[in-house]
């Protein structure tokens, strides 16, 4: 077999581990000298590679910078939202394959969600098309964790674990004054509950906060939250609410597309026909989703109006997924595994493929088999946190999802350090020209 090079890129929002799993690629290209040549990094995905942007990862990084690596958040190439185009007979195709065989490139990764399979799966049916050799493999990642046919994604062990610590320390915050409270804490979650159901591991013993939990695979009723709230108040000082930034009224509304219009309705006032000051337009990324951001503002100016006390928002925002001090070890160990694992299916024929994650137990019997699912079945698709997993009253999450995601946040992770801070490995960025 003629050698071939390696070309790796990342893509959509990045993970406290994304950069374990290039690591794997890496190290395990590294180790097969007979079959793989250069290992090239595409700067900024697909995007940026069609721009010419990449460069020799094998060559630049040396093995202390690859352990520094492996302990990085962020996407150490650059990410991107580039959709390619559906028609197959788009000119961007040509030219991406023009740009692989320029580079004598045989394998290519893609570190990335939902969308990122979409690429690769794209990728590989215009491979076939074109009687390409070039094997594409996607390398899963998301915290939202809503990939299919894999039993978790890289990056959602260690957000899980930020999310469990860091609620546990705005529950000890909100302990502290003697007049009633509610804080209300948004979490990322689109259209799925993983990450905001990964609070309720903030409770030391029952009926501990957060005392309440809304998922987006439940519709979200403000009359229901309302007497939620209403009936926590009554049995504690201070309330924690938990809820996803997705989550929806039974007309599918986003809570955070809500306005004075939908509010007064909710409180029993009256609005001017017509007005909606306070409501605002919800905008699209590249790919036609909906970027949420505010529902937690929206419960806020509720409850204040609702019950009159003193209560305040806390949105995590990108806290979730760019914490490396809090990444789980396990996490690191599973997505560097990811990479490697992708490369060695690519140099055993595979294509069109995703590695994907089988669980073997829970707590001390949990362990990981690796295998390769068809990524034409992953892609454009969304794993909800089973229903069966949500209380009756669609404000909490029981013992099943405790059971599912605790062996994924165990093991505390060593990040070098210097002068006290976090000593991760960078990237030189290019300023611009007029800058």
């Amino acid at each position: 077999m003629p050698v071939k090079n390696i070309i790796v890129g990342q893509s959509g929002g990045p993970t406290a581990v994304i950069n374990a799993s290039l690591c794997g690629v890496i190290r395990e290209g590294l180790s097969r000298k007979e079959e793989i040549g250069k290992i090239y990094g595409m700067i900024h995905g697909v995007e940026g590679f069609l721009e010419g942007r990449y460069m020799d990862l094998g060559a630049e990084l040396s093995a202390e910078q690859l352990e520094t690596l492996r302990v990085t958040p962020a996407a150490y190439l650059g990410s991107c939202r580039y959709k390619l185009p559906e028609d197959p007979d788009s000119e961007v195709y040509s030219r991406l394959f023009a740009k692989f065989e320029e580079l004598n490139i045989g394998y290519f990764f893609y570190i990335g969600g939902n969308d990122s399979m979409d690429t690769v799966s794209k990728l590989s049916r215009y491979g076939a098309r074109i009687d390409s050799p070039i094997r594409f493999v996607g390398i899963p990642k998301t915290i939202d964790n809503d990939l299919i046919l894999t039993d978790h994604t890289p990056g959602f062990g260690s957000a899980a674990r930020y999310v469990a610590a860091t609620v546990r320390e705005i529950v000890l915050d909100s302990s502290v004054y003697q007049q009633k409270s509610v804080t209300i804490i948004e979490l990322m979650g689109r259209h799925t509950g993983w990450l905001t159901g990964a609070s309720v591991l903030a409770r030391k013993y029952e009926k501990d906060n957060p005392a309440l939990i809304y998922l987006p695979e439940r519709t979200f009723s403000l009359k229901e939250f309302a007497g939620d709230v209403k009936r926590e108040l009554a049995r504690r000082r201070c309330v924690v609410v938990c809820v996803s930034e997705g989550i929806a009224d039974e007309s599918g509304t986003f809570i955070c597309e809500y306005g004075d219009r939908e509010l007064a309705a909710c409180l029993g006032k009256k609005t001017e026909t017509g007005t909606d000051a306070e409501k605002e337009e919800i905008l699209l990324d590249t790919f036609g989703h909906k970027m949420l951001t505010g529902c937690g503002k929206v419960l806020e100016r509720f409850v204040r109006e609702r019950f009159g006390v003193k209560v305040r928002s806390v949105e995590l925002n990108v806290s979730q997924r760019c914490s490396g001090i809090l990444a789980s070890l396990t996490d690191i160990k599973e997505a560097e595994k990811a990479g490697r694992m992708g490369v060695d299916y690519a140099l055993s024929g595979e294509n069109g493929v995703m590695v994907s994650f089988s669980r073997r137990g829970n707590g001390s019997l949990y362990g990981l088999d690796y295998c390769a699912v068809d990524v034409n079945e992953v892609c454009n698709q969304e794993k909800k946190v089973p229903v069966s997993w949500i209380s009756d009253s669609g404000n909490d999450v029981g013992q099943e999802y405790v059971e599912y995601v605790l062996p994924l946040i165990q093991g505390a992770v060593t990040v070098p350090e210097k002068d006290g801070l976090p000593e991760y490995l960078y990237r030189k960025q290019i300023f611009l020209e007029n800058n």
